[in-house]
């Protein structure tokens, strides 16, 4: 009996949340609070939220929840830092997803590699709290990916990277080599660098990979690197504003500055403003992220989309989680940048 073209048509995707978001123009982390009733969001962004997930017939995953039933229900997020605006939205996006999926959601805050170790090595058991972890810029070794899955805990990282399991990056590297590049264009030939820590206890990958991208765009463009004007901003406000204020006091001061934060670009242009130094004219300055801010101070960013890793993380997981654990995926996802050009950034003074 042969099938009818009914029978072999594929089944189609059943609508997930990434899906209502995507269709609403809203953050994942948005649907979810629309549509489980919580304040905080517009009642026409609310009304819009439910329309697109009538029309796209969204409901939460019932196999993911009947498979969550039967453990712990809970899945762990790390980070590194639960002040800053990066981790709390990779946060949201990460619980959107495991709210829609039946999963309770906890978030650990890590401040070393000790710690994180006593956490995921075996003494720590931590297969009794949980059946998955995402860890958004905390390194695993791969002996502690292989020993969680062999304790039934699921493993995808955000930012890092270890055997067997999926991960979420960007291309670091690629941003800093963009941002330089920007100013390079425009003219600038000295310029400085707000980069994240000075002595960083969690062996953070990110800034050094993007001051590796700055450094090979000023060589490939002749230009000398200066030890001199890159300056620790601790990946915040203050710390923008103290880096970028040490920056200005330089002997001989950079004409444009790469923050490899928004948050410490808007420390930066505190102290600019504090010197009536006017950014995008006596001054250039660009940064990374695009976060909400952005727009209403006119920042030159590095776009990257921080909710949808935090849900691209969380959805791998949860994937894996249904799945035998020879068929586990070890999936790379590279998530896309873009620059924005706004009004922080122009050619260099004459």
């Amino acid at each position: 009996m042969y099938p009818t073209d009914e029978a072999a048509a594929p089944r189609q995707r059943r609508a997930r949340i990434e899906d209502v978001a995507q269709a609403a123009n809203v953050s994942v982390a948005t649907v979810s609070r629309a549509l489980r009733g919580l304040p905080n969001v517009a009642e026409s962004t609310r009304s819009r939220v439910f329309e697109v997930a009538e029309a796209l017939h969204y409901e939460a995953d019932p196999a993911a929840a009947r498979l969550a039933a039967g453990r712990t229900r809970t899945i762990i997020v790390m980070v590194p830092h639960l002040a800053s605006w990066y981790f709390s939205t990779v946060i949201a996006g990460a619980e959107a997803v495991c709210n829609e999926s039946g999963y309770e959601f906890l978030v650990i805050a890590v401040g070393t590699l000790d710690e994180c170790h006593r956490l995921l090595d075996e003494h720590g058991r931590i297969e009794r709290r949980a059946d998955g972890i995402v860890l958004v810029n905390i390194p695993a070794t791969d002996a502690q990916a292989a020993s969680l899955r062999e304790r039934g805990v699921a493993l995808s990282t955000i930012g890092t990277r270890a055997a067997g399991t999926p991960s979420v990056f960007i291309d670091d590297v690629a941003v800093g080599r963009l941002g330089a590049q920007t100013l390079i264009d425009l003219r600038h030939r000295r310029i400085g660098v707000i980069s994240g820590f000075g002595r960083d206890p969690l062996n953070f990958e990110v800034p050094k990979r993007r001051a590796a991208g700055f450094h090979e765009a000023l060589s490939s463009s002749g230009l000398v690197v200066d030890p001199t004007l890159m300056v620790n901003g601790s990946f915040g406000i203050d710390g923008g504003q103290e880096a970028m204020a040490a920056l200005l006091d330089a002997a001989d001061p950079p004409t444009a500055v790469f923050a490899m934060s928004d948050e410490m670009a808007f420390g930066a242009l505190m102290e600019l403003s504090r010197r009536d130094l006017r950014p995008g004219v006596d001054i250039s300055l660009i940064g990374v992220d695009d976060h909400e801010f952005s727009r209403a101070v006119g920042l030159t960013t590095i776009r990257q989309s921080v909710g949808p890793h935090g849900a691209a993380a969380a959805r791998a997981l949860i994937d894996n989680m249904q799945r035998p654990a020879h068929l586990a995926s070890d999936e790379r996802i590279t998530e896309p940048t873009e620059l924005v050009v706004r009004s922080t950034t122009s050619r260099a003074p004459q």
